[in-house]
């Protein structure tokens, strides 16, 4: 899987802890403990990827493992192969079958400014 033209790309051979903000996509494949803040950006965890952080995002897209709170003001995407556990307060969730979910769902309705965007 390749991660989207323009995003940071954190790899399978890296180990990161501490914190991560900015403003563009991430790619995280590797391992990564801290927090993530990327508030209007998109966060993808690819299939190789462990994650354990509070996360702020735009958008995320988990297809590994994922330990911590999600806060996404768009969509949060459980694809099959991925295993979350923590609670998710998003806009729109997507879970496929087979993908392993334990926590609490909150789904928020977004800020009419932000929807007529």
């Amino acid at each position: 899987m390749k991660s989207a033209e323009g995003s940071a790309v954190l790899s399978k051979s890296l180990q990161l802890k501490g914190d991560i903000s900015g403003e563009e996509d991430l790619f995280v494949d590797g391992e990564m403990e801290g927090t993530i803040v990327l508030e209007g950006n998109r966060l993808t965890i690819g299939p190789n990827g462990k994650v354990a952080a509070e996360i702020t995002v735009r958008d995320l897209v988990v297809f590994g493992k994922l330990t911590g709170d999600i806060h996404a003001t768009g969509r949060v995407e459980l694809r099959q192969s991925a295993a979350v556990l923590g609670n998710v307060f998003a806009s729109r969730l997507s879970i496929e079958e087979s993908a392993m979910f334990k926590g609490k769902v909150e789904l928020t309705v977004e800020a009419p400014e932000a929807a007529a965007e």
